[in-house]
């Protein structure tokens, strides 16, 4: 007879983990106890030797779907005198390291429960167990029980309290546990704030938004703005009233045969939408769709997610098609507070769909899409945040502050790192307030005091002030170093890499905006080892705004100021004033030199007359992708000088001659593709032999566009590794985890 105390780490609170055990130790006939404490799971057994190391054994390969254990110690213990197995409460007061399950999407056995008229929580729109539901939404505090999340204001009905009490049950201490008669409720109101809808709110809600109204729709992490996304006159409504004229909108099918009816759907893609994070899933658009032209104007993708609370059930029958976009005005973080929501979002929806329970951490949908048969994030949020990411070694407690655009920041402790889910830019005082809470909230959640902060160099950054105004010892990291070290820390690499960093724009320690970067590099420190050719951006940031200044600037010296005479089509569509802003430019006023590869695509897009003005960030870099569709293009000429830095400006050359030939927009689109990614490949090769590194990473938000990254990992794939972000997102919504890892591997 032995008896065994095991410790339990890792995701395995909320997840259906204390009945886990109890089942195991009534099949080999064990005795002792189970309970939840900051810590994790700690699991006493006591019986013959034999079935301990069997039970040991099962824990971990027939643990609950939704957990994940990240460590598993055992010690031997002192026999006890006990009867049976029990499910023992928590303890208050110890160390707290416990991890918090993501929101889970609707189980298969919630959702037929949901669909059964014969079930006591038919088309009750907040069922859940074990298995699905809200966990990081809902926490207040750790231990993750019941008393510790927003369900504490709904006392359980003596069913649903049976249910919670017994550990052959699915909803065994399943925290959010509810029905109709004990837990929360929805209410329709209208723009005045009157109940409406009569007894089926829900099916009131429904037929309101067939009338081609728009809705805001409290759900899990916050309220999303909902409308017949079939609608053109709804859907045009939402636009003109949220403000947002271009960008296209997400949009949530009521099953997947509506989803294959709108888009190209692979297994890999379907398995994505399916799955427990149920994210906002990027897909290729079937021609002559069903949509209004207004939700994803001129976009061959579209952003596509599946119901993922019991809610969405309720609200779209199976053919069903809903617009489902953040409820916020742009450039706002999402609402999560009713009192909120009802004050910013009255201006755009006519309804509210609201219920009586509380969100305590807004979250916000994630967003991703395939690449190589494998999910690639473009959004890290609800459904993924926050999981942790392992950081490979126990290591000092820090923050990284992140960037500006996209921003998350992350908190380490031990071997473990906490990334937040997406803030947003941090352009305005309420997602810097925002920023701020949350970052106090994984603090308190994860009991983390950072011994350091971290942030980028740019001396404008909130997230870097916000940094400096710590009385913290102070990192900081090279913006697109940080970049390089997300896929490093995040494949467990150590050693040095050639580091490919394309994006928008990042702060250099010369002064100047990078963008286009060769990098070697590991965790501690890099070396420019070569560039794109430093370009000036006429006008500053309004140059990321309008595709045309680089355009023209990149005109005029081809052509010389007479340059309206080659491409008399490009020229009429100047605005008044561009000779003066080339002027300006011309004498150094006002035009910062970067080498952003982003701002390269930007320029083509310009120059071929795709998009001279961007509504929304990227949009001329979509438009140019899309052009080149599925095309094979031909490589046009660059330049590589021994310095290592790549000129694109013989390409625009190029493209111009031969648009003015006669070849198409859509060819030369993808000849411009073809020739980034063989330019990048050559100069990788060249560093490859100077430095005999045979292993390439590759971030930055440029790497979002899939066509430029398939045609260079297919370049590189068999002579390199080649190493790409799959756990964070390649744009600024992953450098909060390159931070920490820098900060970390030096020491500070």
């Amino acid at each position: 007879m032995k008896r065994a105390g095991i410790r339990v780490a890792g995701i395995v609170q909320g997840v259906g983990f204390r009945p886990f055990v109890y089942r195991l130790a009534k099949a080999y006939d064990l005795t002792g106890l189970v309970f939840n404490d900051a810590a994790g799971v700690w699991i006493e057994i006591q019986g013959e030797e034999t079935a301990i190391k069997e039970a040991l054994a099962a824990l971990s390969a027939e643990a609950p779907p939704r957990s994940q254990i990240t460590a598993v110690e055992v010690r031997a213990l002192s026999l006890q005198t006990e009867t049976g197995f029990v499910i023992a409460p928590s303890p208050s007061g110890s160390k707290r390291m416990t991890l918090i399950s993501p929101d889970i999407a609707t189980c298969p056995d919630c959702r037929r429960e949901l669909l059964d008229k014969r079930d006591r929580r038919y088309g009750y729109p907040f069922i859940n167990c074990t298995n699905c539901g809200p966990r990081y939404s809902i926490v207040r505090d750790v231990p993750y029980d019941r008393p510790q999340t927003t369900m504490v204001s709904f006392p359980l009905c003596p069913q649903c309290q049976r249910e919670y009490e017994d550990p052959l049950d699915r909803r065994f201490h399943a925290q959010p546990n509810a029905c109709g008669d004990c837990g929360p409720s929805y209410q329709l109101l209208d723009g005045a704030g009157t109940c409406v809808g009569g007894e089926d709110v829900l099916a009131a809600c429904r037929d309101r938004l067939g009338q081609g109204t728009v809705v805001a729709i409290k759900g899990i992490g916050g309220y999303h703005l909902a409308c017949d996304a079939r609608s053109e006159l709804a859907v045009k409504k939402l636009r003109q009233r949220k403000y947002r004229e271009e960008k296209p909108f997400a949009v949530m099918c009521g099953s997947l045969t509506a989803v294959q009816q709108l888009c190209f759907l692979s297994a890999d893609e379907e398995a994505l939408l399916t799955g427990p994070a149920a994210p906002i899933v990027l897909l290729r658009r079937k021609p002559l769709d069903s949509l209004a032209r207004a939700v994803a104007p001129g976009n061959p993708c579209l952003g596509v997610m599946l119901p993922y609370a019991p809610l969405h059930y309720r609200l779209l029958a199976a053919s069903d098609v809903l617009v489902m976009t953040s409820g916020n005005v742009s450039e706002e973080p999402i609402a999560y507070k009713d009192e909120d929501a009802r004050k910013r979002l009255a201006g755009i929806a006519d309804y509210f769909l609201v219920h009586n329970r509380e969100i305590h951490c807004r979250v916000d949908d994630s967003v991703a899409r395939i690449f190589d048969q494998k999910p690639y994030l473009l959004r890290r949020s609800r459904g993924y945040a926050p999981a942790p990411i392992s950081v490979g070694k126990p290591g000092p407690a820090v923050l990284a502050c992140g960037g500006e655009a996209k921003n998350t920041f992350c908190l380490t402790k031990e071997a473990q790192s906490f990334i937040s889910p997406h803030i947003g830019d941090l352009e305005n005082q309420e997602i810097f307030q925002a920023y701020q809470e949350t970052i106090e909230h994984y603090k308190r959640l994860f009991d983390i005091q950072p011994q350091a902060v971290v942030c980028d160099l740019h001396p404008e950054y909130l997230s870097g002030k916000y940094a400096a105004g710590l009385d913290l010892p102070l990192v900081k990291v090279q913006h697109h170093h940080a970049h390089i070290a997300s896929v490093l820390a995040e494949h467990g690499c150590r050693e040095k890499v050639l580091g490919v960093a394309f994006d928008g724009t990042g702060y250099g320690p010369d002064g100047r905006l990078w963008g286009g970067e060769f990098l070697l590099a590991d965790l501690t420190g890099y070396e420019r080892l070569g560039h794109c050719r430093y370009l000036p951006l006429p006008g500053g940031a309004k140059a990321v705004r309008e595709p045309w200044r680089q355009a023209a600037w990149v005109m005029q010296q081809l052509y010389g100021d007479d340059f309206a005479s080659w491409q008399p089509g490009f020229a009429r569509q100047l605005p008044a004033g561009a000779q003066l802003v080339l002027q300006a430019t011309a004498a150094g006023i006002n035009a910062p030199l970067t080498s952003s590869a982003g701002r390269l695509f930007d320029t083509a897009a310009a120059l071929l007359g795709l998009r001279l003005y961007n509504t929304f960030e990227g949009q001329a870099a979509i438009e140019l992708e899309a052009a080149a569709g599925s095309k094979t293009g031909c490589v046009l000429p660059y330049e590589l000088t021994a310095a290592n830095v790549l000129d694109f400006c013989p390409s625009f050359a190029a493209l111009l001659a031969q648009l003015q030939q006669g070849r198409g927009r859509a060819e030369l689109a993808a000849d411009f593709h073809a020739t980034v990614a063989a330019a990048t490949e050559a100069v990788v090769r060249r560093l490859a032999r100077q430095c005999g590194v045979r292993t390439v990473a590759l971030s930055g938000g440029v790497f979002q566009n899939m066509t430029l990254l398939r045609q260079l990992v297919e370049r590189l794939q068999g002579d390199f590794t080649v190493l790409v972000n799959r756990q964070v997102p390649a744009n600024d919504g992953g450098i909060s985890l390159g931070q920490a890892a820098v900060a970390r591997e030096r020491g500070w």
